[in-house]
């Protein structure tokens, strides 16, 4: 039983997985992390990156349909800074009216249609599969590995320059930002763009991997992406910028091999969402339950101390 549910192949496909979605835990690291923005226009826009990928792939260009889902996605989280920014909207509901608009424009993108195939149609892994057919069947992993390497470099490199400075400065504090002559709009602006692009990004790789697109494919996108991102926390702690990247990534690969582990259970497919929802409870409270179960072995040891300072009885030479 244990063998057929942690098998080789289980453990493959969560990292393929991982990989593709921890592009939207890392958008929402910059996000919601260090811009200290809650962007809700993550689902819709998701949508867009794969519904965007789908229409240029199926025109034979997989390469250049990713570029596509990614200039898409950069508008999106234009729009959302736009509307924070300039016209004073507060970032929730920003993100909230988006994403509502969203909707309809990926419809339109679909051509009004529900969803779309790729099933006959080139994608980039199939192109990797011809490129890489040395390598079995993980030439899937490969590339998604690769992508979320770059990614992740690129992000590494970007947060060091000055303009990426000026971001997480942003997020620690707009006022002080503002008062060096920079322009927390447009920090804000740039970072939103940049992680819109990541989660549009995703959605595409995501259509060229399962040979689809569904306009509901994105609902409930931000809340897996950030419980990736708490669980990377969580585990690997927050001292160092690489460390957290590195977390973004590992949490997104942990939460879809327990996804994973659920299905092998024969999970009813009905019930995949409670097990989502619960999988996030559980990972947006590891932090308070670390604290209360520290708390309370520090409360412990106090006793004892005071115990063996002071004797059963409580009382000093007792």
């Amino acid at each position: 039983m244990l063998a057929s549910i942690f098998s080789l192949n289980v453990l493959k496909t969560a990292l393929e997985l991982g990989c593709i979605y921890a592009l939207v835990a890392l958008a929402l690291f910059l996000s919601y992390s260090i811009l200290n923005i809650a962007d809700l226009s993550t689902d819709g826009c998701f949508t867009l990156g794969c519904a965007v990928c789908c229409q240029v792939a199926l025109t034979g260009h997989p390469l250049l349909a990713l570029f596509a889902a990614m200039a898409a996605g950069v508008c999106s989280g234009f729009i959302t800074a736009f509307l924070q920014t300039r016209l004073g909207v507060e970032s929730i509901m920003a993100g909230i009216i988006v994403n509502t608009g969203l909707y309809t424009i990926n419809l339109a993108v679909m051509g009004f249609s529900s969803n779309i195939s790729l099933v006959k149609t080139d994608t980039v892994f199939s192109l990797a599969k011809e490129a890489l057919s040395f390598m079995g069947g993980w030439h899937i992993l490969l590339l998604a590995a690769l992508v979320i390497l770059a990614a992740g470099g690129a992000m590494l490199w970007f947060l060091g320059t000055r303009l990426g400075l000026s971001i997480r400065a942003t997020g620690d504090n707009a006022a002080m930002v503002r008062a060096s002559s920079i322009d927390p709009a447009y920090t804000i602006t740039v970072g939103l763009c940049i992680s819109g692009s990541l989660t549009a990004l995703s959605g595409g790789l995501l259509a060229q991997y399962q040979k689809s697109c569904d306009i509901n494919v994105g609902t409930g996108m931000v809340t897996i992406a950030l419980a990736s991102l708490i669980i990377g926390e969580t585990i690997l702690g927050k001292r160092s910028m690489p460390r957290r990247v590195l977390g973004v990534v590992f949490g997104s690969c942990l939460y879809r091999f327990i996804v994973a582990v659920a299905l092998r259970f024969n999970v009813p497919a009905a019930a995949m969402k409670l097990v989502s929802a619960l999988i996030v409870a559980v990972a947006i409270s590891m932090p308070a339950i670390r604290k209360r179960i520290a708390f309370e072995k520090r409360k412990q040891e106090a006793r004892l101390r005071h115990a063996e300072t002071y004797g059963t009885s409580g009382k000093e030479g007792a």
